[in-house]
């Protein structure tokens, strides 16, 4: 059931709406923070400036301009038809990779709303735009201390809207689980050491995605205490900075599985080998089929 205004809409296996955000990704005119990978300084996102324009200058995708890349607000809801939020349920957060728009790539190419359904998992996903279709990773307000917590904030209070049966409270009593393909890398990141959500995350999936700020990821795994799960699949794109990241966990005391488990609980800090298959399709094709069915319908009920 939906509210009267923003409704759920069939599409791509199941339903979906989209929603503006004010505590969107983008627009952002804030700094880059200094402790971002290969950076060491703080220095203004927008760089560029031509005839009152404003853009970043992107290592890989060179000059990008705020009014077509890093100004859409807009949010994609998703859930299956049989998600009830009166029952016990859990908000995914997904922070897709480099160019891609949402309906285009999330719900369409990479198929996530209809491999979220097939999970079984009583879950509704959230994802925000971030760089429309670029090749940039950039975080945008994700980077502030407390983005995280504000963001889901209002998402909660849009799925109070689309779900007035449960309204916002059912929402707010929900776990988190963080999902990161490829680029969605870093504003995962820094919304497990700084978004001000760490009592609700319960578990993080990276699919393909560590691809820098390897240390804030090990921070949060060995801050957590085992109080959450932790998953990165790989291929060979991400092979090395994974091993790095396990062989480290592993000289710090962690206890770390090698290929997925039969159930995700917290505790778990498992590294999944994929080998050679195709980056561009992994949220399709990797361990296996559909891999985002497979690992969500592992997660502990």
């Amino acid at each position: 059931m939906t509210g009267a205004g923003m409704q759920m809409q069939a599409a791509g296996g199941g339903h979906v709406a989209y929603a503006d955000f004010k505590n969107s990704a983008f627009p952002y005119r804030g700094a880059i923070p200094a402790d971002t990978d290969n950076n060491g300084q703080s220095r203004p996102f927008l760089d560029v400036s031509v005839d009152g324009r404003l853009a970043h200058s992107s290592p890989r995708g060179g000059t990008l301009w705020e009014d077509t890349t890093y100004n859409d607000r807009r949010v994609l809801f998703a859930a299956g038809a049989d998600f009830d939020p009166n029952r016990s349920g859990v908000i995914i957060v997904y922070f897709h990779g480099n160019q891609t728009i949402l309906a285009r790539d999330v719900v369409d190419r990479q198929q996530t709303v209809r491999q979220l359904a097939q999970s079984n998992l009583n879950a509704v996903m959230v994802a925000p735009q971030l760089a429309v279709d670029a090749q940039d990773s950039s975080a945008g307000n994700f980077w502030r201390p407390g983005a995280f917590a504000q963001f889901l904030d209002e998402a909660e209070t849009k799925l109070g809207e689309l779900y007035p049966n449960a309204g916002r409270a059912a929402f707010r009593r929900m776990p988190v689980i963080v999902v990161a393909y490829s680029g969605g890398y870093m504003p995962a990141a820094y919304s497990l050491v700084q978004g001000g959500a760490g009592d609700r995350i319960r578990g993080v999936i990276l699919l393909d995605a560590l691809y820098g700020e390897s240390d804030k990821f090990a921070r949060w795994i060995e801050s957590a205490h085992g109080g959450a799960f932790f998953i990165s699949a790989f291929s060979s794109s991400s092979h090395d900075q994974n091993a790095a990241l396990r062989d480290q966990l592993q000289r710090d005391g962690v206890r770390v599985d090698n290929g997925l488990p039969d159930a995700l609980r917290a505790g778990v800090v498992a590294f999944v080998d994929s080998g050679d298959v195709k980056h561009e399709d992994f949220v399709n094709v990797a361990w296996t089929n559909d891999p985002l069915t497979d690992v969500l319908s592992r997660v502990d009920r």
